[in-house]
């Protein structure tokens, strides 16, 4: 027998006993309960047993996780409550009793171990009371979190400057103050066996089709993992094409941008422990989208969004085409400008496609080491050390200088996508471009290309066409990809799979300046 196997039964078997021990009804008897459950959590320091007496006559304890539970009210609300209470009260039954004693709002019984780790875990502190087969949890969950603050990596110029936190119930309610209808649906789950990690499912009734929510539980539901620390590993377990390096999940910390989604007819799902959230179903154009186009004026919107398209093709192809012209194809160059880079690169002792992979990956070392750094030193660093490595680079002739700049403006160029994980996967396609076009010229950047747009044809996002709506062709919904058409204009909603609710506004609604004047 392997040592994989070995340690896969043993791993299952302690799986299987932690489970036995863990289930179970509760019992009448209080120091049964008491003994079972610390079992349970032997070893653990930061779980507070803290037996009672309610009314100085029924033996209690009450379990809690220290750091997780509100400490202050348990004191005051509960402990206090209980111990005073009047002897002469004791007639009625125990949970009855706590639940019109205790001023909580959140109270909930349960019969069964399993039911109390649960909520111990989640910070709420469980009453076990003896002769009694029903215990109570309290909602008083409570730890520290980080303050609403504005988006890290998703910066505008205009638009709301608030961003998800780790805590989900927060990220929750900022959705709710975005969207203020009973029409919009929060359905969670756990994923974890350890970690026991909460996963919300949002999206809105009536507009989103049924088929995808099914399918979005289902994907989810096969997730059986120890762990879920980030939205980055349900995105690996529910993407269609996991070879793929284009994203087929839009990630955001923005609670605009879910709002938006869900208005479209989208689904969101959120991650207890993560500032970030996934969108499906997305498609190519929507990871070059912006939220800020949206909310400046149409014209302004679609100008951005063309300088945005054109620095894509920069980003992925500049440094290449540079190679492949240097390499194979002289004769597209000017003669005067041929002269001088042909001085340019008299010292340099490489040929270009070993000089555009150095600058290359010096380049991505430094913006890599900018971001590990810390915030008060990464900028400096990465600006100088592009600065000081790309001058004594030139000097030394290891580089030409035409070289520097090509990857200076490609550099620029990727900081222009929209979405950070569409300029990841641009910058690693830009190193398989540049291969081609150093041994084969203009025919290796044309074989690049096609073979991208084959690869993206055939990608889907939950069922839905990567490049939809533009492959295949829906003419209504163009107007908000090339161009970003006026409020107005967008009165159609994305068509994705299935039934739809397909217009999100009222007819007629473009300005009439001649009414104006009337009036």
């Amino acid at each position: 027998m392997s040592i994989g196997m070995k340690l896969n039964i043993k791993d299952c078997s302690l799986r299987s006993q932690q489970s036995k021990q863990q289930q179970g009804k509760i019992s009448k008897k209080l120091t049964e309960n008491e003994n079972k459950l610390r079992s349970i959590y032997k070893d653990c320091m930061d779980v507070i047993f803290r037996p009672f007496f309610i009314g100085g006559k029924e033996r209690a304890i009450l379990i809690y996780i220290e750091g997780l539970a509100n400490v202050e009210e348990i004191d005051d609300n509960v402990l206090s409550t209980l111990m005073q209470i009047k002897e002469g009260e004791l007639n009625i039954n125990i949970t009855i009793l706590i639940e019109k004693k205790i001023t909580v709002s959140n109270v909930k019984k349960i019969k069964n171990f399993s039911e109390c780790i649960q909520e111990i875990s989640l910070g709420n502190p469980v009453i076990l009371v003896d002769k009694s087969e029903t215990g109570v949890a309290l909602g008083l969950s409570k730890w520290e979190k980080r303050s609403v603050s504005e988006p890290a990596a998703e910066a505008v110029v205009r638009g709301p400057r608030e961003a998800f936190v780790e805590a989900l119930s927060v990220n929750t309610t900022l959705i709710r103050r975005k969207i203020r209808s009973p029409m919009l649906k929060m359905q969670s789950m756990e994923i974890g066996r350890y970690t026991k990690t909460k996963v919300v499912i949002t999206y809105i009734e009536g507009l989103v089709d049924q088929t995808l929510i099914e399918e979005a539980k289902n994907r989810l539901s096969r997730i059986d993992v120890d762990g879920i620390m980030e939205t980055g590993m349900i995105e690996e377990f529910i993407e269609d094409n996991p070879y793929s390096p284009f994203p087929q999940v839009l990630t955001t910390e923005r609670p605009d941008v879910i709002a938006a989604s869900l208005l479209e007819g989208r689904l969101a799902i959120l991650v207890d422990g993560s500032p970030f959230s996934i969108v499906v179903p997305t498609t190519f154009y929507s990871l070059l989208q912006s939220s800020e186009d949206y909310y400046s004026r149409f014209l302004i919107g679609t100008a951005t969004r063309w300088l945005r398209y054109f620095f894509l093709v920069i980003s992925l192809i500049l440094p290449s085409l540079y190679v492949a012209i240097i390499t194979f194809h002289q004769e597209m160059v000017p003669t005067p400008l041929l002269i001088s880079m042909a001085a340019s690169r008299e010292q340099v002792p490489f040929p270009a496609l070993i000089e555009a992979l150095i600058m290359e990956i010096t380049f991505e070392a430094l913006r890599e080491a900018g971001l590990r750094l810390p915030k008060q030193v990464g900028s400096a660093v990465s600006i100088v050390g592009a600065i000081v490595i790309g001058e004594s680079a030139v000097s030394a002739g290891i580089v030409s200088a035409p070289m520097v700049i090509v990857v200076a403006l490609t550099g620029i160029a990727s900081f222009t996508i929209a979405r950070y994980p569409a300029a990841i996967a641009i910058r690693m396609l830009r190193f398989p471009v540049i291969l081609l076009a150093g041994t084969l010229g203009l025919l290796g950047i044309m074989l690049a290309l096609i073979t991208i747009i084959i690869h993206l044809c055939t990608v889907r996002s939950f069922g839905v066409p990567y490049l939809s709506p533009m492959a295949p062709m829906k003419f209504r919904e163009m107007k908000d990809v090339l161009i970003r058409a006026p409020w107005w204009e967008l009165d159609s909603r994305p068509h994705f799979t299935g039934d739809y609710n397909k217009y999100r506004q009222a007819p007629g609604l473009k300005p009439d300046p001649a009414k104006g004047d009337e009036k």
